[in-house]
């Protein structure tokens, strides 16, 4: 009977070898001259003998191989056809095919698509962290093939988990499929909740360095809104009113639109890069790139805090900083979450009652108070 003990040890001899499992009739290991084996499926069919491939040795476990020779046994048995026994693989759809069907057709309960931003995540983790199963058929790929993924990130692996979750789930629910969600199997990772924002104390050195640094305005920017990295980079005049002193998101990651509010600090940063020599006309914060805004400053980052003696601190804690110092003002859970565009089905109806009077309030409120923290001057003509 196979072992996983016994497989390993076998070693190429210079000619094809043949082994055989006693557990199921017909699952066989083929040892090529070189040393690469490979599941098959062999049976005697209609007076001639038929070998199916399973899978390498290498990705595919014994229980799995098990599980379609025993698959491919009951197409043969059903009318002795073994084409009908390959069909049984080879008809069925990768997981990487299923998931570009997902992408096309799943449509959220008010029938909108799902968010370009959210099938970007998909296919990324599907060609990079998934990559390993992505061409696996969907009744091949099992819980023993996913835990030998090794994702070093809780949150990157959780996501990948809820990938695989939402696409097997969908399959079934629409009769694509009948193969068992791997991923129930799978447990989620413990994910310690983020609470790095700017200190009081760190605040002064923040802005010194932020004073020496050219994307000055791109990080003061991002601090006084609270928004996105992704949504400051790709900034547009046309959805500014610095008469009503409105910045409106067309689309956020969540596929909504969000209405932020413009401080008076942040209102002086747009007039003066208004008045730049060198403006898009489209863009805030232009770039050379294809999209024709700043894509990535990461190196800036990493310059800034080495100048202020920061460590830990990442990009998006610039908005959960704001966050935190509109907390500090006493102002509600409901308003900051407005302010920063959070969205949850608990959430929505209290934020559709507000207005954005108490949101501007605490927002101005909240930068203010960290400017004073700072102990420095914001005006722009300083």
């Amino acid at each position: 009977m196979f072992t996983k003990k016994f497989l390993q040890a076998i070693e190429p001899n210079g000619k094809q070898q043949s082994f055989k499992d006693e557990k199921v009739a017909g699952l066989i290991l083929l040892v090529s001259p070189k040393g690469a084996k490979t599941f098959y499926s062999y049976r005697w069919i209609n007076g001639g003998p038929e070998r199916i491939k399973i899978g390498s040795f290498a990705t595919t476990t014994i229980e799995e191989a098990r599980r379609a020779a025993a698959k491919i046994n009951g197409a043969i048995a059903s009318d002795h056809n073994p084409a009908a026994a390959k069909r049984v693989l080879k008809a069925e759809p990768t997981f990487a095919e299923m998931l570009e069907e997902y992408l096309k057709k799943k449509r959220s309960r008010s029938g909108k698509p799902l968010a370009s931003y959210t099938q970007k995540t998909y296919r990324v983790l599907t060609e990079g962290h998934l990559r390993a199963v992505s061409k696996l058929r969907l009744s091949q790929i099992t819980p023993d093939a996913l835990r030998r993924i090794k994702i070093e990130s809780d949150a990157t692996n959780n996501r990948a988990r809820a990938v695989i979750s939402a696409v097997y789930t969908w399959a079934n629910d629409e009769g694509m499929t009948t193969a068992p969600n791997p991923a129930k199997a799978i447990k989620t990772r413990l994910i310690k909740s983020r609470e790095r924002f700017l200190l009081p104390s760190e605040l002064p050195r923040f802005f010194e360095a932020l004073d020496k640094s050219e994307w000055r305005d791109f990080f003061l920017m991002a601090l006084y809104t609270g928004a996105r990295k992704s949504n400051v980079q790709a900034m547009a005049w046309a959805d500014i009113n610095l008469e009503e002193r409105v910045w409106v998101i067309p689309k956020t990651k969540n596929g909504y639109s969000q209405t932020i509010t413009l401080t008076p600090e942040a209102v002086e940063i747009l007039k003066e890069l208004r008045k730049q020599k060198i403006v898009s006309a489209k863009w805030v914060f232009p770039g050379t790139g294809k999209t024709g805004h700043i894509v990535e400053p990461k190196k800036a980052w990493a310059n800034i805090l080495k100048e202020a003696k920061i460590k830990g601190l990442r990009i998006h804690d610039l908005r959960r900083t704001l966050g935190s110092w509109q907390a500090r003002q006493g102002t509600s859970t409901a308003i900051i979450g407005k302010s920063l565009g959070h969205r949850s089905q608990q959430a929505t109806a209290i934020y559709a009652r507000l207005d954005i009077d108490p949101v501007r309030e605490s927002v101005e409120s909240a930068v203010s108070q960290m400017i004073k923290a700072g102990r420095i001057s914001h005006s722009i003509d300083s």
